[in-house]
């Protein structure tokens, strides 16, 4: 299991390499650093526009430019000065902004996956019961509904419940990101993490529905009933370690989208984390800033894709991940 840990995060070098490359050039295609400053009126002088180009790194080639970004970063865990001046510390934004953000990734994916395996294999045994058919009615509601819309309304029904009786839910991300006491963690995080588990528990409460039922309906599962198990080791043993199987590849997969759902989610919420440090980025058309936010995702994925692949090993030893 070690060697297969180290030789996946062996692996995942190149691929996130890789990722970066692609991810600069894209940015660095899709927007100037310095558009607002020429688009000044009267314009800047073109020594001033080159004195500007010649800090960011801009006075050279896309390949030389992103020679220099892996290289300051990788040497020096430095992702470049920003646009909006040696105030901006990206670095020190990062390292404030991103556990914020992770807190609310983590709470939302427990959340709606605990709550999509317990609804997936309840519906699945009964299956076209009054039941299935609320589960599904339910689910479809917050397939539809679109993330920024339901955020939108859980705030304002949380103001209306404040105004009506007196109570404090709170609606809005702490100034500065700061969290106080663990009453105000819990707070703070409930309106967004709601947003975001409702909107993924849908989707994976109807896939694990599925795998279930096809596991229900598989001769292993006969067999272990032949055998005169009780229906709860059946189901649990041997039915449900199977389906999670197929479960895990389906959130590994979601994992970028709930990064994307973070974007606007602390944006409703005003949260001060790297979602809104994302928009500001592109707002000020701040590359650096941009690319730490991709770079950021895409680690992400990929270490979720590692657990997930030692998950397999733990729902089915016939998996060798030797």
């Amino acid at each position: 299991m070690l060697a297969f840990t180290i030789r996946r995060l062996l692996v995942s070098i190149p691929i996130l390499i890789l990722s970066t490359f692609l991810v600069f050039l894209l940015v660095a295609w899709g927007a100037d650093p310095l558009g607002d400053f020429k688009a000044k009126n009267p314009p800047p002088a073109p020594a001033e526009i080159a004195a500007r180009e010649k800090a960011l790194g801009l006075n050279h080639g896309l390949l030389v430019q992103y020679w220099n970004w892996i290289k300051n970063l990788v040497i020096h865990g430095n992702f470049g000065p920003s646009v909006q001046g040696s105030a901006f510390d990206i670095n020190a934004e990062l390292s404030r902004r991103v556990w914020v953000t992770f807190r609310l990734v983590i709470c939302a994916i427990i959340i709606a996956l605990i709550l999509a395996v317990i609804v997936g294999v309840i519906t699945a045994m009964k299956q076209y019961s009054i039941t299935d058919y609320v589960a599904t009615l339910i689910g479809f509601f917050f397939l539809s509904l679109p993330v920024f819309w339901f955020a939108i309304l859980l705030k304002i029904w949380a103001t209306d419940i404040n105004n009506s009786l007196g109570t404090s839910i709170k609606t809005l991300g702490p100034p500065g990101g700061q969290w106080g006491g663990v009453g105000s963690w819990f707070g703070f995080l409930l309106l967004p993490t709601i947003t975001l588990a409702l909107s993924s528990y849908a989707t994976w409460a109807r896939f694990q529905r599925a795998s279930m039922l096809d596991v229900l309906n598989s001769d292993y599962m006969r067999l272990a009933r032949a055998k005169g198990l009780s229906p709860r080791r059946v189901m649990v043993r041997h039915g449900l370690r199977t389906a999670l199987i197929p479960m895990t590849t389906q959130v590994t997969l979601d994992v970028a989208a709930i990064m994307g759902g973070t974007v606007i989610t602390e944006r409703i919420f005003q949260w001060q984390g790297l979602g809104t440090m994302f928009i500001n980025g592109i707002q000020t058309q701040d590359t650096n800033t941009v690319l730490a936010w991709l770079l950021i995702s895409a680690t992400l994925v990929i270490v979720f894709n590692l657990i997930a692949d030692l998950l397999y090993a733990v729902l089915d030893p016939r998996i060798r991940l030797s």
